[in-house]
């Protein structure tokens, strides 16, 4: 029923605020289909803000939520088509009409990636995606494991590329549906069968692009679990570049296309042949270095006077020696004549105070009856006996008389 009004009585505008929130506030909860284009989450905040829009005309809204119920819907992207329950509510201050929002359910694709990041985090917090999980691969596999579905262009890529690089390559090729309710089944059975042949040193999982629907057995949890519980390493070749199944986390390589996975698991031969050359010669250049510098010391060596003149320095040593010979024999003699020339004069000093020197000059020593020597006339008797001693010999002698020396007697005094 509308509102009576006229330019003269019109009604406030508050009357007719209240009027719209109660029509509005009467449609009540109600669960919209649209396309999420725009989602606003700030951190800390508890309220998220999102844009739908109608997938068939042009026709948008905008909700407020908890980031509880975006959680709880599984990760969202803008471009999902979701199911979302909205209830209209009219602001009255300002007159703004938003919707609020408590339960988001994703539809079509939207939900089933939605599924998809769900058991993609269940299995991360386990740790099967972790690095230190990665197992090197050969260098050139003795065998190599192919699981693919039969006559396939994804067999076609491995094997002809790794063909091609490789030609000696052997494969043990496993077919497992790669689409389907079955197709989980029998590729886990596929690498469960490559893993227990010990002559595979590689296995490779196979597969062409497609849908996320199409790709499906390469996300099921018991397909992961049984790669991660191989013991031969596994390379991930499924659908292209922007493909991505859980599959490629928890492989031990991921290649982006089948093609990569054949220069992945193989070497190319030409450029081993490349290589092995290219070692060769570095190697060659070494050695041929190294020649040279020992022949370069062995002819420094060779010039050397000892080398070229092995005698010169024994002649030298030889002068040597019979300089220092030589030297040694002057300086003995003069350290004998030194030493002669001293004894000479101590000789000679001996001499000079020796009785004998007296002697020699006519002198005589004259001795008592005792042996006592005399050196004066007042010890001395008339008849006395005396020996005296001359240069050549001794004489027994009488003393007859004594005749002092009156000189002598006053020096005396």
């Amino acid at each position: 029923m509308g509102l009576e009004s006229s330019p003269e009585q019109p009604q406030p505008l508050r009357v007719i605020a209240h009027q719209v929130k109660g029509w509005i506030d009467r449609l009540g909860w109600v669960w919209v289909e649209g396309q999420l284009i725009q989602v606003n989450r700030r951190a800390g905040s508890a309220t998220v803000f999102l844009t739908l829009r109608d997938k068939l005309a042009e026709v948008s809204a905008s909700v407020t939520t908890g980031p509880q119920v975006l959680d709880a819907a599984g990760p969202l992207t803008e471009g999902a088509t979701v199911v979302a329950r909205l209830r209209p509510s009219y602001y009255t201050p300002n007159g703004r009409l938003s919707y609020l929002c408590d339960e988001i359910r994703p539809v079509g694709e939207g939900r089933l990636l939605a599924q998809l990041e769900q058991r993609k985090r269940m299995l991360q917090a386990e740790g099967l995606f972790d690095r230190s999980r990665k197992k090197p691969l050969p260098f050139l596999p003795r065998v190599v494991g192919l699981v693919t579905a039969s006559k396939s262009a994804a067999e076609r890529d491995v094997v002809d590329n790794a063909r091609r690089r490789w030609p000696g390559v052997v494969f043990r090729i496993r077919y497992a549906q790669v689409q389907g309710p079955n197709a989980a089944t029998q590729v886990m059975e596929a690498l469960a069968a490559l893993d227990r042949e010990p002559e595979v040193d590689v296995i490779v999982v196979a597969r062409g692009g497609g849908s996320v629907e199409d790709l499906l057995a390469f996300s099921d949890e018991g397909v992961v679990r049984a790669t991660a519980a191989c013991r031969t390493p596994v390379v991930s070749a499924i659908g292209h570049e922007t493909d991505s199944p859980i599959l490629d986390l928890v492989a031990d390589v991921r290649a982006s296309t089948p093609t990569d996975a054949a220069r992945a698991v193989v070497p190319d031969v030409g450029e081993e042949r490349l290589r092995v050359q290219q070692a060769r010669e570095r190697m060659r250049r070494a050695l041929q270095q190294r020649l040279d510098r020992e022949q370069h010391r062995l002819d420094e060596l060779r010039r050397r006077p000892v080398l070229t003149d092995p005698l010169a320095s024994f002649e030298l040593r030889h002068e040597q020696l019979v300089g220092m010979r030589q030297r040694l024999h002057r300086a003995v003699e003069h350290a004998l004549q030194r030493e002669h020339t001293a004894v000479e004069h101590l000789l000679a000093r001996a001499r000079s105070l020796s009785p004998l020197a007296t002697l020699e000059r006519g002198y005589a020593v004259l001795a008592d009856a005792d042996g006592h020597t005399v050196s004066s006339v007042r010890g001395l008797e008339p008849q006395a006996s005396v020996r005296a001693w001359l240069r050549d010999g001794t004489a027994d002698l009488v003393v007859t008389a004594t005749s002092p020396d009156p000189t002598a007697v006053q020096e005396d005094r």
